[in-house]
């Protein structure tokens, strides 16, 4: 997993915006989900210190056809949009889709997470030139929830192997491990 920049904790407030937004189809609280991503946003760009290529990781069909939107992909495009009036140097980059069908990861250990995502993702685009290039800029994945990692870790397994190096996450919100309030290896909050 690249490392993680995430705006708070999935709790309270925003772990019921979240909710709301993802599986009751209230897409007027994306523009307050994707101001907290902005600011996750932003602590890429200071640390990795380039311009940055927003990767968002995509619904699965399945969750796209019942809910009717990508709220990943909504809450990044919003954050993007605000980060480039600010002049920061970003851009939406929708480079990964789902190669193949994947349960739904509530309720599944990390192990069976990572099982479940296994080579999950392709990239459809080769629009961004890959970060082998000296003037290439940097790869940030994007999700609304950190968990276990596995999704962040599959979506930049998948982006290495079409040549792109990632080099960092952001996300809305990251769960506690269970059992200790201590951080994931790599995981930052903003």
């Amino acid at each position: 997993m690249p490392p993680c920049w995430s705006a708070g904790d999935y709790d309270g407030v925003t772990r019921r915006l979240l909710l709301a937004c993802k599986e009751r189809g209230r897409t007027a609280v994306a523009p307050v989900l994707a101001e907290a991503l902005a600011g996750a946003l932003a602590a890429t760009v200071t640390a990795v210190g380039a311009a940055v290529e927003v990767v968002p990781i995509p619904s699965t069909r399945a969750a796209y056809r019942i809910r009717g939107h990508d709220p990943v992909r909504r809450m990044a495009t919003l954050a993007v949009r605000g980060l480039r009036a600010e002049g920061a140097p970003v851009t939406l980059v929708p480079l990964l889709t789902q190669r193949r069908r994947v349960a739904d990861q509530a309720g599944l250990s990390a192990t069976q997470r990572a099982a479940n995502l296994e080579e999950a993702y392709l990239v459809v685009s080769r629009s961004v030139r890959p970060a082998r290039a000296s003037s290439a800029p940097a790869v940030v994945l994007v999700d609304d929830i950190v968990t276990t990692g596995a999704t962040l870790a599959e979506a930049a397994r998948a982006l290495r192997v079409a040549g792109h190096e990632v080099r960092a996450a952001a996300t809305v919100a990251a769960t506690r491990r269970r059992g200790g309030s201590e951080a994931r290896k790599g995981l930052r909050s903003v």
